[in-house]
C-alpha cells in the first residue's frame, strides 16, 4: 500500500502536467471554433431605478442610459445577447434616506460567459427628498374688460381645489395655484379650459411640482347691459346698375353694432337692424367701396360713436355668348417661295363675355391665324389662332379644331379680309 502510494506521489507531476496540457488543448480547440469577441453593445442601456420608498423622490438629473464594452464568444453575440432584457442597468435605492447619495449603477447580464470590460458611467450621484402634498383652492384672475355695453358676472370654476404634490423643498414655497381667463372684449358668455400655474409669495413659478388637475373648466358669463342692444346694419340700395351689369353681392363692416339709448324701451322697440342711408348704384358697372352713415332713431347712438359703415358692393358683367359663322382663316409667316392652301378656308368661332361688350363685335374685330413660319413643303394638321381685338372677350372654340395646311413651292396667293 505505501509502495503504491510512492508511485502515485512520483507519477504526480507527470499527471498534472498532461491534464494541463489537454485543457490547453481543449480551450485551444474551442476557441479556434467559437472566438472570443471584445466590442461595444449595439444600443445604450437604459438605466431602472429599484427599491424607491414611496415617499421620497429624487430631485436631481440622473443618467438615463449606460454604454458598455462586452467580451463574449461569437456565439453569444449572433444572438443571445441581442436579445430584449438580455443586459440591464440598475441603482438599486433600497434603505436610503432624505440626502445626497453617490450609488453604483449595476450591470446584470443574462447570458453566460460574457465579461463586462468598459462601463460608462459606472456611478451616479443623486438627491433623494421627502414626497409632500398640499391641497390649495384655485385663485381664478380674469384680465381685460368685456366689450362696450357688456357686464361679466361671477365666475363659476370646476374643480375650486387641486392636489400640488412634489419634493418638499418645492412644495413648501408654493402659496397660490392661479388660472388666468382673458375676457377682454367679450360679448358673449365664455366657457373654457384653463392651464394652472404654482407660484410663491413673490408672485414666481414653482417648478419641480404637479398639479393635479393640471386644468380646470371655467364658465364666465358675458351679458349686455340695460338699454344696450347689438342690431345688425342693413344697407339701402336705390337705382339699377348698368344695363349688361350685375349685382354679385352686398356686404357691410362691420355687419352689427352696438347701439344704446338713454331709454332702454327705444332700444328694445327697434326691429333688430338699423339702416344706412340710401346708397344710389345708378349706372353702376364696377366694384364700389363706399362709406355710409347709419340711419338712427332719435335718442340712439352707436357705441364708440361709430357713425358710418364701409360698404362694399359688387358689380359683374352678364355674360353670353356669340356665335361666329364664316371667319376666314389667314395665313401668315409662310416662308419665301411656298405656297399654302387650307381646308376648310372659313370656320365658325364661339366668342364669350360680357353683354354689353358682345353687342358692340364686329366681323373685322376678329381674325383666325394659322401661323406657317416654322413649316416646309407638305401637309399639315394646325391649330388655329383666335385674335380678339375686344380684350375682355375670349375665343370658347373654333369649328373644326383643326385646319388642314398643304404648302407647296409656288408663289403664295394673299387672303383677302371682306370689307367691313
Amino acid at each position: 500500500m505505501l509502495n503504491s502510494l510512492r508511485k502515485f506521489i512520483r507519477l504526480l507531476p507527470i499527471l498534472l502536467t498532461a491534464f494541463i496540457l489537454a485543457l490547453a488543448v481543449w480551450i485551444s480547440a474551442v476557441t479556434a471554433n467559437d472566438p472570443i469577441v471584445e466590442k461595444t453593445y449595439p444600443t445604450s442601456v437604459s438605466v431602472e431605478v429599484i427599491g424607491q420608498d414611496s415617499n421620497l423622490i429624487v430631485t436631481s438629473p440622473m443618467p438615463v442610459s449606460v454604454s458598455l464594452v462586452l467580451s463574449a464568444p461569437q456565439s453569444i453575440w449572433n444572438l443571445p445577447l441581442t436579445e430584449t432584457d438580455a443586459v440591464r442597468a440598475v441603482v438599486d435605492l433600497s434603505g436610503l434616506e432624505p440626502g445626497t447619495h453617490t450609488l453604483p449603477i449595476q450591470v446584470q447580464i443574462v447570458p453566460r460567459p460574457v465579461r463586462k470590460v468598459v462601463q460608462s458611467p459606472l456611478n451616479v450621484t443623486l438627491t433623494l427628498e421627502r414626497l409632500a402634498v398640499k391641497e390649495l383652492p384655485v385663485n381664478l384672475v380674469t384680465r381685460g374688460s368685456p366689450a362696450i355695453g357688456y357686464l361679466a358676472g361671477v365666475p363659476v370654476i370646476s374643480p375650486v381645489m387641486v392636489t400640488v404634490t412634489g419634493p418638499a423643498t418645492q412644495v413648501d414655497r408654493v402659496t397660490r395655484v392661479r388660472a388666468t381667463l382673458d375676457i377682454n372684449q367679450a360679448n358673449q358668455t365664455i366657457n373654457r379650459t384653463i392651464g394652472l400655474v404654482a407660484l410663491d409669495a413673490n408672485e414666481a413659478a414653482v417648478t419641480g411640482v404637479t398639479i393635479v388637475p393640471q386644468e380646470v373648466t371655467v364658465s364666465q358669463e358675458i351679458s349686455q347691459r340695460f338699454g344696450y342692444r347689438n342690431v345688425v346694419v342693413k344697407v339701402v340700395v336705390t337705382g339699377q346698375v348698368a344695363n349688361g351689369y350685375r349685382l354679385t353681392n352686398i356686404s357691410v363692416f362691420p355687419p352689427a353694432v352696438t347701439v344704446f339709448s338713454a331709454d332702454p324701451q327705444v332700444v328694445s322697440d327697434l326691429p333688430g337692424f338699423v339702416e344706412t342711408v340710401p346708397l344710389d348704384i345708378s349706372g353702376a358697372k364696377d366694384d364700389l367701396d363706399v362709406s355710409l352713415a347709419l340711419d338712427l332713431p332719435d335718442g340712439v347712438s352707436v357705441v364708440g360713436d361709430q357713425v358710418e359703415v364701409l360698404v362694399r358692393v359688387g358689380i359683374a358683367a352678364i355674360e353670353s355668348s356669340l356665335t361666329l359663322p364664316n371667319v376666314p382663316v389667314e395665313v401668315t409667316g409662310l416662308q419665301p417661295g411656298l405656297r399654302a392652301t387650307v381646308s376648310p378656308e372659313n370656320v365658325t368661332v364661339i366668342i364669350s363675355g360680357p353683354v354689353a361688350l358682345l353687342d358692340r363685335l364686329k366681323a373685322t374685330d376678329v381674325r383666325v391665324v394659322v401661323n406657317l413660319s416654322q413649316f416646309i413643303a407638305g401637309t399639315y394638321q394646325v391649330e388655329p389662332e383666335i385674335e380678339i381685338l375686344i380684350p375682355e372677350l375670349s375665343a370658347e372654340s373654333v369649328l373644326p379644331e383643326t385646319i388642314e395646311v398643304t404648302i407647296t413651292r409656288g408663289t403664295p396667293v394673299p387672303t383677302i379680309r371682306p370689307t367691313p
